[in-house]
């Protein structure tokens, strides 16, 4: 199979008791390693994915493959990073690769438990050496005619960052305007200017901001005080959006993870 062909062939669930509610999980693996690369840590990380039960977990950062890493660390996974994170726990998986260099290459990674019917990795790079890209997937859910599911990594020039969300715009009003929508990633936008630019979508809300009034801060992981990862819905509702602050999540990544129950 083709890993970046997204999931494993799994037959449609569509007739299977209607799903009402999802749990979404969103963290920026950091390609598995501690702040400042200190520690390889991926083990540690899988665990700690495994224990919030997450339908769907949106990954940003996650190594599709990185040769002088596999030599060097024992322990290192036969596979790519995110089947060794999807394991036998999430059915099926879509990875968009984004930036590539000599020893591999890394990029965004959607896990979810219902079958992936459709993905593409839209190409939202501007110029430089930073590769972005917006990872969407189609979701055969029960009870659902799809959901739409958006894995968004952004660029850290402001500049590129407008460009990218007005990409990310347009790619919103392409999908059917009564489909269930989720984005979630790392945006790092921590003068908030994005989310101002995405408030303008029609219907669509940011988890945290309508429940708590603000965004969460999740950076670093150790002292979080920027504002840099985000959970976006429309067609459907948050309910119980939490910043997984407690430890292992601490030293898991520099971004801490955020999770949110979604209600269709």
């Amino acid at each position: 199979m083709n890993p970046e062909a997204g999931g494993k062939g799994f037959a449609s669930v569509n007739q299977a008791p209607a799903v009402k509610r999802l749990r979404v999980l969103t963290v920026n693996t950091h390609k598995g390693f501690t702040a400042f690369n200190r520690r390889f840590i991926l083990p540690e990380l899988r665990e700690a994915v495994r224990s919030t039960q997450a339908d769907i977990v949106f990954l940003q950062e996650v190594l599709g493959s990185h040769d002088r890493h596999a030599a060097r660390y024992p322990g290192w996974p036969q596979t790519s990073q995110y089947e060794f994170l999807a394991d036998s726990m999430w059915s099926d998986f879509a990875y968009g690769r984004n930036a590539v260099y000599p020893d591999g290459h890394h990029g965004n990674a959607l896990l979810s438990k219902y079958p992936i019917i459709e993905h593409r990795n839209l190409d939202v790079s501007i110029t430089g050496p930073e590769r972005r890209g917006l990872l969407h997937c189609i979701l055969d859910v029960p009870g659902q005619h799809s959901v739409h599911a958006i894995c968004v990594h952004l660029s850290l020039l402001e500049s590129h960052r407008q460009k990218q969300l007005q990409l990310l715009r347009r790619l919103l009003e392409s999908l059917p305007g009564d489909a269930p929508v989720i984005i979630a990633g790392d945006f790092n936008d921590w003068k908030s200017h994005g989310n101002r630019t995405l408030g303008l979508q029609r219907d669509l809300h940011e988890a945290f901001e309508r429940h708590h009034g603000h965004l969460a801060r999740t950076y670093p992981a150790r002292l979080p005080l920027l504002r840099l990862d985000r959970i976006y819905l429309r067609n459907a509702e948050s309910h119980g959006p939490r910043i997984l602050g407690h430890k292992p999540w601490s030293h898991l990544s520099d971004h801490l993870p955020l999770a949110v129950e979604v209600r269709l």
